[in-house]
């Protein structure tokens, strides 16, 4: 949670958002989980210190029993920290790609997706034969320009288990003559990496039986991709073979120039290789991608999984191989046990970027709702790459698709012009009230018991109605109009032009689609939606409002277009 008065600074590798007033953390949650009733403490708490944003990298998993989900515990508690005017960033979750996997619901929320980075830790094993194969690791090399003898695992214990020594979790089975000053071959299984071999363990073996590194490789595929590459610093030089057609190429090179005797015990160690330098950070350039871990959209109304009116996630982050503060005395994850930073991925890790670029907003625009610093950031997001190409979200089995909204919201976050928007949207609590108030299935009883306050005397038809900086309907049955009401921030009068993006099977008409605004001034929009060719899915288009003075308003538009009404 922070108070914000934020600025840059530099500890030797590192670069860090800080806050000068003050940092609140509040432990909610342990390695196992946690209770909601402690989160929502958390919350209530923060809200009385005075905190301006509350950065939340946790949720429940899965949603809970009753009429909607925006009534859970949470959700409601966070509400009210939302009246109170402090700004809400939660991680939408590592369910994905599944659909309907996220599990921040509400609009008063900022749900935050994961993206890859191009920053990576490339290693690089150098072959006696020449041979070069690209992998990954964080470890420094093997010292000097040597050449090590490289030798498998079984072949240096006195164990041929499978499960026991390649997996080199135990240093009692290793002849330690034969390893030292050798370059080991342990092997995993990447794809239960955390349930079976331990990296640290591995590492543990390698350091007691005086090797003189480690070549780690995928027991059965062979492929590791490196989304799921474990990224952990380590003093022992370390190498993980991603490829499979490199860790065969090594494997061969390693038998032929390997000799046995007729019991298949080697007798000559004759295939050598030398671990390269791999703490230095290479930038390729590319494009951001949605990770496949991150939950997706389309948001769900309750537990029997009806669609809502509402966009999650709602903006993108970078999120994978995140270097982040660690305590050296936790010993929720092995291998940075003692370490003051790890490399982690997850949701959890994207949120607090966006948390901190809220705390920019707060710092530059003070007297801002939580809404309208929601809304900056929605609107001001990227959907292309610094080559105008699209962004892509990566499924299943390696797939790389072009991303919608439901894998990135309104797209990848772009402080910069965040703090500029032009036009912003706003809600008030009044607001999500009536919100509240139309969701189906929800009765003024419902949300009195939930919030403590009853449905306002104007009712909101559609839940699509919450003047937000996107526009979700989950049903098209015909027609819907969408009214919307944006604030000018910006520091002279702008002419605003609507262009339209329709999704497939809807026409969509904006009016006006010209507009002069001064700053401090509201325009009112109305955007209608009609149903033209019914579908069985989503359709994603939007509205672009473009100022005369180089402001840009994005708004994402996804629509379900059902069923065309017949005329009389």
């Amino acid at each position: 949670m922070l108070k914000v008065n934020p600025k840059i600074k530099k500890d030797n590798n590192f670069s860090l958002l800080v806050c000068t007033d003050s940092l609140a953390v509040y432990k909610a949650a342990y390695p196992f989980g946690g209770y909601m009733s402690d989160v929502i403490a958390a919350v209530d708490q923060a809200v009385e210190d005075g905190v301006d944003v509350i950065s939340l990298s946790m949720a429940p998993s899965s949603v809970s029993p009753g009429p909607a989900a925006f009534l859970n515990l949470l959700e409601t508690q966070l509400l009210l920290a939302t009246k109170a005017g402090v700004s809400v960033v939660q991680a939408v979750g590592n369910g994905g790609p599944d659909a309907s996997s996220v599990v921040s619901f509400s609009p008063w929320i900022t749900s935050v997706a994961a993206s890859t980075t191009d920053r990576k830790y490339n290693k690089t094993i150098v072959a006696g034969n020449g041979q070069i194969f690209s992998c990954g690791g964080l470890s420094p090399p093997t010292p000097g320009d040597t050449m090590y003898p490289l030798a498998l695992a079984d072949d240096v214990s006195t164990d041929n288990s499978t499960d026991g020594s390649n997996g080199c979790q135990d240093p009692k089975v290793f002849i330690r003559s034969l390893v030292q000053g050798k370059v080991i071959v342990c092997m995993i299984v990447s794809s239960n990496y955390y349930q079976g071999d331990n990296f640290a363990g591995i590492i543990d073996t390698i350091q007691k039986m005086g090797a003189a590194g480690v070549v780690i490789i995928d027991r059965y595929s062979g492929d590791v991709d490196y989304e799921y590459q474990p990224i952990f610093p380590t003093a022992v030089p370390s190498a993980m073979v991603v490829d499979g057609v490199d860790m065969m190429n090594l494997m061969e090179y390693y038998e032929n120039n390997t000799a046995r005797d007729g019991d298949g015990t080697v007798i000559t160690f004759g295939a050598t290789v030398r671990i390269l330098e791999g703490r230095r950070a290479s930038y390729s350039g590319e494009r951001p991608e949605v990770a496949d871990y991150s939950s997706r959209g389309p948001n769900i109304e309750n537990s029997q999984m009806q669609l809502a009116d509402v966009l999650k996630p709602n903006v993108m982050a970078p999120g994978h191989h995140i270097w982040g503060a660690w305590s050296p005395t936790s010993d929720a994850l092995p291998e940075v046990q003692g370490e003051s930073y790890a490399i982690l991925s997850g949701t959890s890790m994207s949120t607090p970027h966006v948390a901190g670029v809220v705390a920019l907003i707060k710092q530059r625009h003070p007297k801002w709702s939580p809404a309208m610093i929601m809304s900056a950031i929605m609107t001001t997001a990227d959907v292309t790459d610094r080559s105008g190409r699209p962004l892509m979200a990566r499924r299943d089995v390696g797939a790389v698709v072009a991303a919608t909204p439901f894998d990135m919201g309104a797209g990848a976050i772009n402080a910069a012009r965040a703090l500029d928007p032009g036009l912003v949207f706003d809600a008030t609590y009044r607001e999500y009230l009536q919100f509240l108030c139309a969701v189906p299935g929800v009765d003024e009883a419902a949300v009195r018991r939930a919030v403590g306050a009853s449905c306002p005397s104007s009712r909101a038809r559609w839940c699509s109605d919450l003047n937000a900086p996107s526009v979700t309907v989950a049903s098209l049955v015909g027609s819907r109009r969408v009214d919307r009401k944006v604030w000018s921030v910006g520091a002279e009068n702008e002419t605003y032009m609507a262009y339209v993006r329709a999704p497939d099977g809807v026409a969509v008409r904006v009016s006006p689609d010209e507009f002069t605004v001064a700053p401090g001034e509201t325009a009112a929009l109305r955007i209608v939606l009609n149903t033209t060719a019914p579908g069985n899915a989503f359709s994603f288009g939007e509205v672009v409002l473009r100022g005369d003075k180089k402001h840009s308003v994005r708004i994402p538009l996804a629509v379900y277009p059902a069923a065309v009404l017949s005329g009389p």
